[in-house]
């Protein structure tokens, strides 16, 4: 009862706080918040990702033919393959990691109540491939249940875990882990997802997107000491880590958001290693795309739910930049949708100055400063990742939509997962649905 007493008074806050600023200020004031706020996080994330670059990275060496780091022992690493209907790509994805440079590695694939030929397939790969292991869960548990599954049965101390349509490259587990053995206190390792799916503007949107904003968004975070997630996609986990906090939460349905705060309340550090890249498979169209970040948003309202109690503990004050951020993020949302309806309010009655929005484009000089931002922030993530991915400036004719596309889905997506969550009177067990993987090719 108390947690959604905080829920609901949460709720009222975020909603309040642009029309308190509305009411105390102007309108202005609050058009200033909505069209400087991207500006300033932005800002944010260039000083951080060029500082992780100039210290750091700029000085590792890498290419995708160099084998990655030796592993001190050479211990076993289990790598978890969780699997809900991936026929299709489950093979190339298993195929694609029993091919890594590191030689001592178990492989093993959590099949979760597929309902499509997933499990012949992995029970298949079994035969001709003594490193795969295939655990089936007779119906449709969720991704953290499966991954759970796989920790169990795994007999190493380090974890790493893809998707079922994941393309690890052969250097990648060796990146992933090795800050594992080096530092004791480093929990989990995050990699560098790379997008395959480009045969439409949503898709090659994306691919900008993972580097300007994601890939140079995590780079500042571990810069400035906490990382909002790891990626769930391709990430390495201590195993010791794993089983003080609990391992994934059932309920949660972005287990890759909750176990990274889970973690780092711990006390546990969370790297993000850019060297250690993986091939993955995005949404190409706008309901997949949409379907997709309404879960991002939605699992990111229950993980700040969940650990409100941060707030009031010195000892987590490590976390407070993460909660801030995120309830600035949902404020701007609503200011955003209080400025549009200010404004059709306005087309059809006449409003109050203190009231009035003139017009929901931007001036021209305020445009013209997003706009240099935009292309500072694309033209740093180019810098930073260009010998990654050589042709990632070929995008930047595409990310001229990409302020629109991103901000826009941000929005709306927040407008109806965050009052979902605060609302919502009990949890659920989380299971999953196969998602958009792109435009599949016409078979000739």
């Amino acid at each position: 009862m108390i947690d959604r007493i905080i829920a609901f008074l949460i709720l009222c806050l975020v909603l309040g706080a642009p029309i308190g600023l509305l009411a105390t200020l102007t309108s202005d004031v609050l058009l200033n918040f909505v069209f400087f706020y991207p500006l300033f996080m932005s800002g944010i994330w260039i000083a951080g990702g060029l500082y992780f670059w100039f210290v750091w990275e700029r000085h590792w060496k890498w290419s995708p033919t160099q084998p990655g780091p030796w592993l001190k022992g050479s211990p076993l690493v289990s790598i978890l393959i969780p699997c809900h209907d991936e026929e299709e790509h489950a093979e190339e994805t298993i195929l694609a990691v029993l091919q890594q440079d590191y030689p001592h590695i178990e492989v093993i694939a959590i099949n979760d109540g597929s309902t499509d030929g997933t499990p012949d397939l992995l029970d298949r790969l079994t035969a001709y491939h003594p490193r795969l292991r295939v655990i089936h869960l007779a119906r449709n548990q969720g991704k953290a249940m499966a991954l759970r599954m796989g920790a169990m049965a795994s007999r190493s101390d380090y974890l790493v875990c893809i998707d079922g349509d994941a393309m690890l490259e052969p250097n990648a587990v060796s990146y992933l882990v090795a800050p594992l053995i080096e530092h004791p206190r480093v929990g989990a390792v995050t990699g560098n997802p790379r997008i395959r799916t480009r045969s439409t503007l949503i898709g090659r949107i994306q691919v900008g997107e993972f580097s300007s904003i994601i890939g140079l968004t995590k780079r500042a975070q571990r810069v400035y000491g906490q990382i909002y997630s790891v990626s769930g996609v391709v990430t390495a986990f201590r195993r010791e880590a794993l089983e003080r906090v609990g391992y994934w939460s059932l309920d949660m349905i972005t287990e890759d958001i909750d176990i990274t705060w889970k973690l780092q309340r711990d006390r546990w550090s969370v790297f993000f290693e850019p060297r250690a890249l993986c091939g993955v498979l995005m949404p190409e169209t706008l309901n997949g795309l949409w379907r997709q970040r309404r879960r991002w948003a939605q699992g990111g309202a229950e993980v700040l739910l969940k650990n409100l109690d941060c707030l009031g503990s010195w000892e987590l004050r490590r976390m407070w930049p993460l909660i801030i951020e995120f309830v600035m993020s949902t404020i701007w949302a609503f200011g955003l949708a209080l400025v549009a309806l200010l404004w059709l309010i306005g087309l059809v009655v006449p409003m109050p100055d203190t009231l009035h929005i003139p017009s929901l484009l931007l001036p021209s000089f305020t445009g013209m400063v997003l706009a240099l931002m935009c292309m500072l922030q694309f033209g740093v993530s180019v810098l930073i990742d260009r010998k990654y991915e050589p042709d990632l400036s070929h995008s930047l004719y595409w990310i001229v939509w990409y302020p629109f596309v991103y901000w826009l889905i941000s929005l709306f997506t927040t407008l109806v997962s965050f009052p979902k969550v605060m609302l919502r009177t009990r949890r659920r067990r989380a299971r999953w649905t196969s998602p958009d993987r792109g435009i599949k090719k016409e078979s000739s």
